[in-house]
């Protein structure tokens, strides 16, 4: 039962840890997004028909015009990096073993951009501007997660 606090000296707490599970879920068109990615190995992004901006992943409405977006299309596979960062620490604070590298890429056809890895960025500097790829397991390896997407290489 719920008291209401009178007096702030009079508040009490408990101490511990409570253990919480719990579990993201993508929504509808997260859906959607991750059901194209695992069956069909493509990238699909909504088009809003008010604006034409396109978004990747999938979404339901325009975040810039409030529209209903009920177009899918396919985005990708190529891209331009438009920016990056190497992270020397994993999320926890520790050294990483070797850097992993981030970037956020502009697929073809999509005007949002998509965080994920650049694989194997070599030994010179990256640019922004540069043309990527993106490089999915393998079909039947596949689980639906944005994991499906290993990432992004360079194009020669």
């Amino acid at each position: 039962m719920l008291e209401k606090v009178a007096r702030p000296d009079e508040v009490r707490r408990w101490e511990g840890r409570i253990p919480v599970g719990h579990r993201y879920t993508p929504g509808v068109a997260g859906e959607t997004f991750f059901t194209a990615l695992r069956d069909r190995g493509v990238l699909l992004g909504s088009r809003c028909g008010a604006c034409s901006y396109t978004y990747v992943p999938a979404r339901l409405f325009c975040e810039r015009c409030f529209a209903e977006l009920a177009a899918d299309v396919e985005v990708g596979p190529g891209g331009t990096l438009v920016s990056f960062t190497i992270a020397f620490v994993d999320v926890e604070g520790r050294a990483r073993q070797e850097p992993v590298t981030f970037g956020l890429v502009r697929l073809d056809g999509a005007d949002a951009v998509l965080l994920h890895r650049v694989l194997d960025p070599g030994d010179e500097p990256l640019e922004i501007g540069e043309r990527v790829e993106a490089v999915l397991r393998p079909d039947g390896e596949r689980t639906g997660s944005i994991l499906d997407l290993e990432g992004f290489r360079l194009v020669e």
